[in-house]
């Protein structure tokens, strides 16, 4: 077997969702750590400060230490030549600023309305950032405190990254801020090409330049920078369309005709941040061979270790077969067969007039750090193989190199995070850790869930008494047996006549002569002891839940068997049934097929009352554990109530993993760290409310990662572990505004303390959300 064919074969084992798919800065939006402090406070510097209390390390976004901001020592106007710095230490790809002024308490009265950003790459040459149409001033804040996001278009790939507040008058500025993107693992410096040429279509030209470029230009030859080869955008199938804002036909290809390159091909040189070892390079180019335009037919590419020394001789090459049927758009995958370089030259041959490229990315690792060798070096690694051996009691599966790769065409993409762990990465949890023992118990004596809530906390509750009187069984019609577990069942009833049960806290708001639907749980006569016991914990810490978005423990049966708990159920039935049988209400109010519709504004606040809901548990300490639409109930105008009997239905068998002799486990709404080291946590319910919030947005219509089989999306949760930036998120839906996307993410942070709090998800519901529309 040849070194081609076998790294045509490495190739392949690197997963689809590697080869297939560019990379998406929508998803590169992670804070970098100016208010966590991942970025210390040596990385900090500025032109001057006013005082030491409002020097450049005081200019963290969301904090007010010292004196509340960075101020510099003077006004900014009209020189605006006072900044603020931030080294990055390595190239990160940045889609988003934030900004915000002096607030300290109410003190203080100075914020920037407006700011300029420089950056650079190579710790030499400072660059202006330029939006679309070359203007370099952004808008900043109104007040002392509001944070101000901004969206960089395009974004900056940079290490050093310096603010310059601006004023249109004599006066002071102060300024707090925060960098969102994550880490450039292309290493790519800059590249040199042809300038992008004009296409004279009818009836106008199609431009084809390279826009964004951040490099200088001469004699027709771009070089020393970065655009919009590297941006991010990939071209749609037709070249004249784009999906971007007020641009041009042709914004997102740059392309080179023929005719102007007598050599038959492009010349194209990349620079590297340093020595590295190349797997492959990936080019998305146009096939639009109806306006004479098609992919390359040949590539060869050249490999130097250094800027004084020559190219290498041999070159890489690969000769493609020219499909001249199929005009869509597509990427082509070079394999670069581990060669080393700190610099890449590649001549791209035409196979037509024109040829367009969107796009261009390489798969490459610090030389000695191969893409499999980092891995394996990596002991996280081997401990998820361990993980996989016998992860609590299940059957062996195969390790991640035997499992299919995750197909991210349907809905996840590749994103990668904001660092890159060389060793076994970090996982910092400082909420209360739930331990093994209570997965086993997930599913609860009836196949509901049981809460999970810190020792202490079970105790206290369950020592009491029990907080709802002794209900007449006699009065409890049984209409529907809803599901069971391993010792109970679960059925819905009817009770009749409730003005007679004046001793039991139903509700009020049930109209006069109709019966109330209540969910009853019986535990089995055949029950174990232990399974008693758990069984009337649970009516006791049930009985202290007393919040408008908790279904309420009604009344029980304790005094003979069996013994049965009555909670609320609601005649709208389950969340998942209910959206799923709706269709999102059109601009004119309807549905073109006669289906019930909902509004978006009614699907956030479903979500802001579930958050609502959650956040009341968390004040307890509680941990639900199988938070999904499944297990909230719908009742008049909309009213939501979060329930635990979506495990017990058989219903919804195929959303839980099986583990053979313990328990069943809802694996596409867990955190990774519930999958592989048993952690429930409030934060991973904060994860779980993520993907309901998801489920809601799509109205029902899909199961999450619905184009993963459950071990795939338990790899997924071990790339996740192993932080190389492979792992698979959940898809935007449709109707979901970016901001509240960027707040799922939030959801789905790696680290738990990143993940914001069920009461921020409650706020920014309730509020922001509802005038995203």
């Amino acid at each position: 077997m040849g070194p081609r064919m076998l790294w045509f074969l490495l190739l392949a084992s690197l997963g689809t969702s590697e080869l297939e798919e560019h990379f998406d800065p929508a998803k590169c939006r992670y804070a970098l750590g100016m208010q966590d402090r991942t970025i210390p406070d040596e990385a900090l510097s500025a032109s001057s400060s006013w005082h030491d209390s409002t020097a450049a390390k005081h200019s963290r976004l969301g904090l007010s230490e010292g004196d509340g901001a960075w101020c510099p020592a003077g006004p900014v106007y009209p020189n605006d030549a006072e900044y603020l710095e931030i080294d990055l230490r390595r190239l990160h790809f940045l889609t988003l600023v934030g900004t915000q002024g002096r607030h300290a308490g109410g003190h203080g009265k100075e914020f920037a309305r407006s700011y300029r950003l420089h950056y650079k790459r190579d710790g030499h040459h400072w660059m202006p950032w330029r939006d679309r149409w070359n203007n370099e001033v952004i808008s900043g804040n109104e007040n002392t405190d509001d944070v101000v996001l901004k969206d960089l278009g395009p974004p900056i790939i940079a290490r050093y990254v310096r603010f310059y507040p601006r004023s249109d008058r004599v006066m002071s500025v102060c300024l707090r801020v925060e960098l969102y993107g994550c880490v450039w693992q292309d290493g790519l410096q800059s590249y040199t090409a042809p300038l992008g040429q004009v296409m004279p279509l009818v009836p106008e030209p199609v431009y084809l330049n390279d826009s964004t470029y951040d490099g200088s230009s001469v004699s027709k030859l771009h070089f020393g920078g970065l655009g919009q080869l590297t941006d991010g955008v990939v071209g749609l199938d037709d070249f004249t369309q784009t999906k971007e804002f007020r641009v041009w036909p042709g914004y997102d290809y740059v392309g080179w005709s023929k005719r102007s390159s007598p050599e038959g091909f492009i010349k194209m040189e990349f620079e590297f941040d340093r020595l590295r070892s190349f797997t492959y390079m990936k080019v998305h180019c146009s096939n639009m061979h109806t306006r004479d335009v098609r992919i390359f037919e040949q590539v060869d590419c050249l490999f130097k270790h250094s800027l004084a020394t020559a190219w290498e001789p041999q070159p890489v090459s690969l000769q493609l077969s020219v499909d001249v049927r199929d005009p869509s758009a597509r990427s082509v995958t070079i394999p670069l067969e581990g060669r080393i370089g700190l610099f890449v030259q590649c001549h791209f041959y035409f196979a037509a007039e024109w040829m367009l490229f969107s796009e261009i990315a390489f798969l490459s690792s610090e030389l000695g750090l191969g893409p499999r060798s980092l891995l394996l070096s990596n002991p996280a690694y081997h401990l998820l193989l361990a993980t996989y051996a016998q992860p609590m009691g299940r059957p062996a599966f195969p390790p991640p190199s035997q499992v299919k790769p995750i197909n991210t065409n349907a809905c996840g993409i590749d994103y990668m995070e904001p660092e890159l762990a060389a060793s076994q990465p970090s996982f910092q949890n400082n909420v209360p850790h739930y331990a093994e023992a209570d997965i086993i118990n997930l599913q609860g004596v009836t196949g509901g869930n049981t809460y999970a809530v810190p020792a202490v906390a079970v105790d206290a509750l369950a020592g009491k008494d029990m907080a709802v009187g002794e209900f007449p069984r006699e009065r409890l019609i049984f209409k529907e047996k809803l599901g069971e577990g391993q010792f109970g069942e679960v059925h819905l009833c009817e009770v009749e006549n409730l003005q007679d049960l004046p001793s039991l806290e139903f509700p009020f708001n049930v109209r006069k002569g109709r019966p109330l639907l209540v969910a009853v749980k019986i535990l089995r006569s055949d029950a174990t002891k232990n399974a008693r016991n758990d069984f009337l914990k649970e009516v006791k810490i049930m009985s202290r839940l007393k919040d408008p978005n908790i279904v309420r423990l009604l009344g029980v049966c304790v005094r003979d068997d069996p013994l049965c708990m009555i909670t609320e159920y609601m005649e709208n039935g389950d969340l998942n049934q209910f959206l799923s049988g709706h269709e999102l209400e059109d601009k004119l109010g309807g549905s073109p097929n006669g289906r019930p519709t909902i509004s978006y504004p009614t699907l956030v606040h479903l979500g802001a009352q579930i958050a609502s809901g959650m956040a009341f548990l968390a004040s307890l300490n509680f941990v639900h554990r199988d938070l999904a639409t499944r297990n909230c109930l719908v009742g008049e105008g909309f009213t939501i109530k979060i329930a635990d009997f979506g495990m017990s239905r058989n219903l919804y068998a195929g959303d839980y993993y099986r583990i053979q002799g313990r328990a069943v486990l809802p694996i596409r709404w867990m955190a990774w760290e519930c999958i592989l080291m048993g952690k429930f946590t409030m934060a991973s319910d904060v994860w779980a409310f993520g993907v309901t919030l998801w489920e809601i947005l799509m109205l029902c219509q899909e199961q999450p990662y619905s184009q993963l089989t459950d071990e795939a999306v338990i790899e997924n949760a071990g790339e996740f572990f192993r932080h190389q930036g492979k792992q698979v998120y959940l898809c935007r839906p449709p109707t979901c505004p970016l901001a509240v996307y960027e707040m799922m993410l939030r959801c789905w942070a790696r680290e738990a303390k990143d993940r914001p709090s069920f009461q921020h998800l409650h706020c920014f519901l309730a509020e922001d959300a509802l005038n995203m529309v």
